[in-house]
């Protein structure tokens, strides 16, 4: 396996060029520096944790020489990529294509050669929009490789941007429309700006909903449900887990694709998320 860095303490010191460093535990990649730091503020936050063995660190380079992405079709004109063996957080990110020109949701932190030829050979890039900042990995490099393409974060989440560039795109407010009749709406819970994605033309025109970790669909497949941390089991308030679930009343989906791999309800979903809000509300004594 590949070297791991655990900061200044170890006194690691790059003499030729400057890596990016990217945090093992959360894929946070921050800006180019001769050590890597002793603090990860992404880990450090209550929503996520330093590892047992402390902070450590590891670099694209690392990573390219030990894992690779599995893209996979997914349904037509959505293909998912997954860092094997699990890296980090273990998320997925989506290809969806589009007339108007093809987005990433969300991402991982590996960006290889196989993994941009597969995205070339279907019309490449033209916008990255990530759901929250346990996502925001790498998203750098992969807007660099793309020509600059924009990277869209909501502005609540600022603060968590830990490389920052020009590519990056703040949104406001509620809503952002993309090409071809895409959205992406703030649902806020898990983190204040926490988005999730709108794909009217998905499931053959039923319509699709990302939901990154703001609606986390179940292992069952057949629920879902929300938390402010995930690793931490701190949930959320029922006023605001009604809050995340208004957000996406307007829209019509059947189908959720969720952060992790095999973690989509293929059908019927817009009503198991009013289902599983009616749960989480009376499992929290929320309400009447």
């Amino acid at each position: 396996m590949f070297p791991f860095y655990a900061g200044r303490r170890r006194g690691h010191v790059i003499m030729a060029g400057m890596p990016a460093f990217i945090c093992v535990t959360c894929g946070t990649q921050y800006p180019a520096s001769n050590a890597p730091s002793d603090r990860c503020l992404i880990c450090e936050d209550e929503r996520q944790y330093v590892g047992l063995d402390g902070q450590r660190w590891t670099t694209l380079d690392d990573l390219r020489r030990d894992y690779r992405n599995r893209t996979a079709p997914v349904e037509p004109g959505l293909t998912s990529i997954l860092m094997e063996p699990a890296f980090a957080v273990g998320e997925r990110a989506f290809l969806i294509e589009s007339a108007g020109g093809n987005v990433l949701w969300d991402c991982v932190a590996l960006i290889d050669d196989a993994t941009i030829g597969a995205i070339r050979g279907r019309g490449g890039l033209t916008a990255i929009a990530i759901s929250h900042p346990h996502y925001y990995t790498t998203m750098v490099e992969w807007s660099t490789t793309f020509g600059g393409v924009p990277i869209y974060l909501h502005a609540d989440d600022r603060q968590w941007v830990m490389r920052n560039d020009a590519a990056v795109r703040y949104w406001s407010g509620e809503q952002m429309a993309l090409d071809d009749g895409m959205m992406l709406v703030r649902g806020g819970g898990h983190f204040a700006g926490g988005s999730m994605l709108h794909w009217p033309a998905g499931a053959e025109g039923r319509g699709v909903l990302f939901s990154g970790d703001i609606i986390q669909v179940g292992p069952d497949r057949k629920s879902v449900s929300f938390m402010w941390s995930y690793p931490n089991y701190i949930p959320l308030d029922g006023e605001t887990v009604l809050r995340v679930a208004r957000s996406v009343e307007p829209f019509k989906f059947d189908r959720i694709h969720g952060a992790f791999d095999r973690r989509s309800i293929d059908s019927g979903a817009k009503a198991v998320v009013a289902r599983s809000v009616d749960r989480y509300l009376r499992a929290v004594e929320y309400g009447d």
